[in-house]
């Protein structure tokens, strides 16, 4: 049996711990022992992982400063449970966890790369730095490099990045959660109070200036201007009602009463299959599960050309330059006014494309067969 320890920065909701827990809650554990290591705590991830009957410890680090004592312990911990091989799962978990290992004895440390946008306006300036020394030490550090998008493995080449240690194994979704449900689309509309015949579109993203919440309300006021039968929703941490900077921006574009507010929600399979569109504004991704998931619920997606969305959606949706919310709106509109059955027919056409390329067992067994071989050689 191979033992795993999987180091990752933090366990709260956002893809990159999502894609973390698919991958365990998968995993053969008749091959695979896994544990997993929080930097900082156990989050929303945390918990779940555990009824897995995976362990998880959090290290308690302060997200304010570099801290000895759970770099210590770290090593303390990685030196009791022995791994055959330690996957880091973020850039500060590259590093530290990465030293870390390698310290304690692990030859086969796998780091992962789960992003692509690095400008920065909109990244913090210490994961720049954090970036730059990985860089650095890439060519000796982690014996792979293991990236969720052909694009951000593109872009941290160009950083400095070991190229020849660069595997792409994309982001995997489950087809038995996520798929098409007609009542959905009824309760969504019945929990919000809304008419039955208007059209739901969504965005599904944590309030992130990567993620560009202000570019999709601009574009959904485009939109509800000619077809004020549209409604829309958005979900994911920090979009709420306490958010005063996206509740201005949406009383501005005249919005209130037709943009809806859903936070942090567990539903997500039943919210995407409530949609007739699913919109990405976003200025930076790698791998965005949330189109994985609203494809697989059989809904088209119109989106921005980053990471590897166009990837994803191929011929099934539309895609646009980033920052282009004129042609997101457009392109919005555009599927919205397609008959029924030729939206129902592209979006069966992105279910299949999802069960090709994407399916969680299909991924899952990539990574299996990948730490099957560093095993070997």
């Amino acid at each position: 049996m191979i033992r795993i320890v999987f180091i990752t920065t933090g366990l709260s909701t956002g893809g990159a711990e999502a894609m973390l827990f698919k991958l365990l809650e998968h995993i053969d554990r008749k091959k695979f022992d896994p544990y997993v290591i929080s930097l900082i705590s156990q989050g929303e991830i945390g918990p779940r992982i555990e009824k897995l009957g995976i362990p998880v410890v959090a290290m308690g680090m302060n997200t304010s400063g570099l801290s000895l004592f759970p770099l210590a312990r770290l090593f303390k911990t990685l030196r009791q449970i022995r791994p055959d091989i330690v996957q880091t799962w973020m850039y500060h978990a590259d590093l530290l966890g990465g030293v870390v290992a390698r310290l304690a004895g692990v030859t086969k440390v796998v780091w992962a790369l789960r992003n692509s946008n690095l400008s920065p306006n909109l990244t913090k300036s210490s994961t720049l730095k954090v970036v730059q020394i990985c860089a650095a030490i890439s060519a000796w550090l982690p014996i792979q490099i293991l990236s969720c998008s052909k694009r951000a493995g593109e872009i941290h080449g160009q950083l400095g990045y070991s190229r020849d240690k660069i595997k792409i194994i994309p982001n995997g979704f489950d087809l038995t959660a996520f798929q098409p449900n007609p009542k959905s689309r009824e309760s969504v509309k019945n929990e919000l109070g809304l008419p039955y015949d208007v059209f739901l579109v969504g965005l599904m993203a944590r309030y992130d200036s990567q993620k560009n919440h202000a570019g999709f309300i601009s574009a959904a006021a485009q939109v509800r201007r000619a077809m004020p039968h549209v409604e829309f929703i958005l979900a994911g941490t920090g979009v709420d009602e306490t958010n005063e900077a996206l509740t201005k921006l949406i009383a501005e574009h005249d919005l209130k009463n037709h943009m809806h507010l859903l936070g942090q929600r567990s539903d997500m399979p039943r919210l995407m299959a409530s949609l007739d569109i699913l919109a990405s504004s976003s200025f930076g991704e790698a791998f965005p599960n949330v189109l994985g998931e609203a494809m697989a619920c059989g809904v088209p997606c119109v989106v921005t050309d980053v990471g590897d969305s166009a990837e994803i959606v191929g011929d099934t949706g539309r895609v646009v330059q980033s920052g282009d919310m004129e042609g997101l709106a457009r392109h919005v509109q555009e599927l919205l006014c397609m008959p029924e059955e030729a939206r129902a027919r592209l979006g069966q056409k992105a279910r299949a494309r999802v069960k090709e390329k994407y399916d969680i067992q299909l991924i899952v067994k990539k990574y299996e067969n990948n730490y099957e071989n560093l095993i070997i050689n």
